[in-house]
């Protein structure tokens, strides 16, 4: 039959068929995203969890969908070039006058992908750049809520609690009122400002995540701009604040890349992403996109920044610093703030796991709740770049070790697999060379990490200084996946006590072990601090080195708690 059609009608055909199929997942997508305000005012915590998941995966069931149905529509010429210049050049025009027009062009990008598992990009077929040089519609409505100098600050916190107001009633909002305008009142005498707020901004959507949800926004005094979010939780007394987050660091954290997405209405997210930009002005734009559920369209926007980067630079890529991993190459680019992870073909002993299951590890860790504590990675398939950009070291190693998933082909190195992380300071170089206040900080919060994810129900595995990475505000991040696994899969022992010398002085274990046994007495010796530091350590963390922390968090989980993980500092609760 497609014989018979012409390329024209082809095309229309085929565009309408991606456009139906953007449509089903975005209306799927915010199905979803709404129910978070029923669940947070029904405490249903499971349940947000729950949609979490499904949330991510509606897009891969629909995608799939989609090209089953362009495949039946073109049939023999589903591989037709200029069949596929008409679709995108009609699609383009579909979603001219959409206001979530760059998720949609990604949708697009997504099935030619599939289509063609193109080497490099076509910019003929796909959207390598936008294909609007401005947003193409006028705004429908405002994002924000501004509101007009109030008679004190008490007063426009309290008007605002009442504007986004929930079915369940505030526990008592004219106290947190007043026990929000202090702190925003703190902070100004801080700057030397006026204690007076000229205006303020408000988006119109409450972002959802996990137990909290939040108002986001931005306050003026004078000539004095500060951020705003008011973190609000739910229990048997009703809806209160928690918190007042008024500090670019502390709000950049709360939006940080090792978190699960938001939830939130984005009717225009090009806008939307632009004012949280204008919070958090060194946060990339595909970061925030990530942030708000489009992680499709935050890789999208960080490949093209990425390939902007590289037209600009010149640096080669070099291999990462840090100990050689046993399963990943990793290498960088040292000009850009990412890093680049290949499997490698074989991997070093005593590593036993398989390639299939690294992938299905970073799949995991996905579709997980990352409590703050576990880098979002983005897969890359069939890239291309220009030889000259590789040292030759690294370009040896990589055909050397990786040489199932890199190839050189006419001067261009082609890598068919690949993860993108945020680069950080390895914890066992940062150890090293940090001033002791912040190795100290450091320290702290390498235990606090591995708690933070254990509450989640992930154990890293190799709990390794070198398997963790500092970020800019200093906290510790785990982002070596290949041995992680889930908390309820482990069997916590206590290491048995020697039954006579001979015990005392055997090289091996004189006990039996099992595949999942992990004996938490054994952490001491494996984390590799100085005596100082490991001093500190156990100050704060000596319970990791027992068997009661874990079966306490273990029972808790397995009885379907939602254990609580706050994604700020303690002192910027309230109360």
């Amino acid at each position: 039959m497609t014989q018979s059609l012409s390329d024209s009608r082809l095309a229309n055909l085929g565009a309408t068929t991606i456009r139906n199929g953007f449509d089903d997942y975005h209306n799927e997508f915010k199905a979803i995203t709404r129910q978070a305000k029923t669940r947070f005012e029904r405490c249903e915590w499971q349940g947000m969890m729950n949609d979490s998941v499904a949330r991510l995966e509606i897009r891969n069931t629909i995608l799939s969908r989609t090209v089953n149905a362009i495949r039946e529509l073109l049939d023999a010429r589903v591989n037709d070039h200029a069949v596929w210049v008409g679709i995108k050049a009609v699609y383009s025009g579909f979603i001219a006058d959409r206001e979530d027009w760059e998720i949609a062009e990604t949708f697009y990008n997504s099935v030619t992908r599939r289509m063609f598992a193109t080497v490099g990009v076509d910019a003929q077929i796909e959207f390598v750049d936008t294909d609007f040089d401005a947003p193409p519609t006028e705004p429908r409505a405002p994002i924000v809520r501004s509101y007009a100098q109030a008679s004190s600050i008490p007063a426009l916190m309290e008007r605002i609690l009442a504007d986004f107001a929930f079915d369940v009633p505030y526990e008592n909002a004219a106290r947190d009122a007043k026990l929000v305008a202090r702190v925003i009142e703190n902070e100004l005498r801080a700057r030397r400002a006026a204690l007076v707020i000229t205006r303020a901004q408000i988006v119109t959507q409450i972002f959802y995540r996990g137990r909290r949800a939040y108002f986001v926004g931005k306050i003026y005094s004078g000539a004095h701009t500060l951020p705003l979010i008011l973190a609000l939780q739910n229990d048997a007394r009703g809806i209160y604040v928690d918190a007042v987050l008024i500090d670019e660091d502390d709000i950049s954290i709360l939006f940080s890349f090792t978190r699960s997405y938001f939830f939130v209405q984005a009717h225009r997210p090009y806008d939307l992403v632009r004012f949280l930009q204008s919070l958090m002005p060194r946060k990339r734009i595909a970061e925030l996109y990530i942030s708000i559920g489009y992680h499709k369209h935050g890789k999208t926007e960080l490949y093209r920044d990425f390939l902007k980067h590289l037209a600009q630079s010149d640096d080669p890529f070099e291999i990462a610093p840090g100990e050689r991993g046993m399963v990943m190459l990793v290498f960088h680019l040292p000009s850009y703030e990412a890093v680049f992870k290949i499997i490698k073909d074989n991997f070093d002993e005593p590593k036993q796991t398989t390639r299939e299951q690294v992938k299905a590890k970073y799949n995991l860790v996905f579709r997980h709740d990352r409590a703050g504590r576990l880098i979002d990675a983005q897969e890359f398939e069939h890239l291309a770049f220009d030889r000259a950009r590789f040292a030759p070291e690294l370009l040896q190693e990589m055909l050397a070790r990786a040489g199932n998933t890199v190839r050189v082909e006419n001067e261009r190195v082609v890598i068919s697999h690949l993860y993108v992380e945020r680069r950080l300071e390895p914890l066992n170089l940062y150890v090293r060379y940090a001033d002791a206040e912040a190795v100290r900080r450091a320290v702290i919060d390498y235990g606090s990490a591995i708690k933070d994810l254990a509450k989640a129900n992930i154990f890293p595995g190799d709990i390794l200084l070198k398997n963790f990475g500092v970020t800019r505000h200093g906290r510790v991040i785990s982002y070596d996946y290949d041995e992680l696994c889930l908390i309820t899969d482990l069997n916590f022992r206590r290491l048995p006590e020697a039954r006579d010398e001979d015990d005392e002085l055997a090289g091996e274990a004189w006990f039996s072990v099992g595949a999942n046994d992990f004996f938490p007495q054994e952490f001491e010796r494996w984390i590799g601090l100085a005596r100082e530091w490991k001093e500190i350590f156990m100050q704060s963390h000596a319970d990791l080195f027992d068997t009661p922390f874990w079966e306490d968090v273990q029972t808790r989980i397995r009885k379907g708690e939602i254990i609580d993980i706050v994604p700020y500092a303690e002192e910027k609760r309230l109360r």
